[in-house]
């Protein structure tokens, strides 16, 4: 599923280029729509929100627009901290996917602790979203290369659970495995039917092989 940064795009005609490559090329219907990393666009875009209101994808006949979930909040979004303008984001999708009846999820950062994805979660079904949710996991990879790619992606609260992996000298040098935290989510879900959480994704940070492996080893 391609990622689409609005920030990167200079206008609708660039947008319109892009959907229609990924339509003939490769047959895409899905896309998850990000406001992207650089702090001032390079055109006319600065938001996910610009780029549905493009009305380009539902003209191209897209199935399902993915937006963005941050369980841990976001610095680019919210700098002084909070999820203040994050809900205030996903309120506005939640209002435009009843408005026009389109088809969305919520793709979220990857996370290690299932308490912080629980939190999250149940906090924006208080406020109203009732977008599915499609929780990101890091896949098997070396402890140093999570914490490495952790803290460039702004993971916060839930590092503690990679740090205190790092100072067991029993667990050090061994690769991370998402099963604990699929397995509390696992349990979460059970006992919550009608919790948005309606699956996960993988974040191939330790290769597409090894995670491909992992999940297939699973089974």
């Amino acid at each position: 599923m391609p990622h689409i940064p609005a920030r990167l795009i200079q206008n609708q005609a660039m947008l319109n280029d892009w959907i229609s490559m990924y339509q003939n090329e490769a047959g895409v219907d899905e896309a998850l729509l990000l406001a992207g990393g650089l702090k001032k666009p390079v055109g006319d875009f600065d938001s996910s929100i610009q780029l549905i209101e493009s009305g380009l994808f539902d003209k191209a006949g897209f199935k399902r627009l993915h937006v963005a979930g941050h369980p841990e909040g976001s610095k680019d979004i919210d700098p002084g901290g909070g999820i203040k303008n994050v809900n205030k984001a996903l309120s506005w999708k939640q209002e435009f996917s009843k408005r026009t009846d389109a088809s969305m999820a919520i793709a979220t950062q990857f996370c290690f602790d299932a308490d912080v994805v629980k939190k999250w979660a149940d906090n924006i079904k208080e406020n109203g979203v009732d977008i599915p949710i499609h929780i990101g996991i890091a896949g098997p990879a070396k402890l140093q290369t999570l914490l490495k790619f952790s803290v460039e992606c702004g993971i916060g609260a839930s590092m503690k659970v990679l740090t205190k992996r790092a100072k067991d000298l029993t667990t050090l040098l061994l690769p991370y495995k998402p099963t604990q935290i699929l397995n509390e989510l696992a349990e979460y879900k059970s006992k919550d039917l009608e919790s948005n959480i309606e699956q996960v994704h993988f974040f191939p940070i330790g290769g597409i092989k090894q995670t491909v492996d992992w999940i297939e080893g699973c089974q």
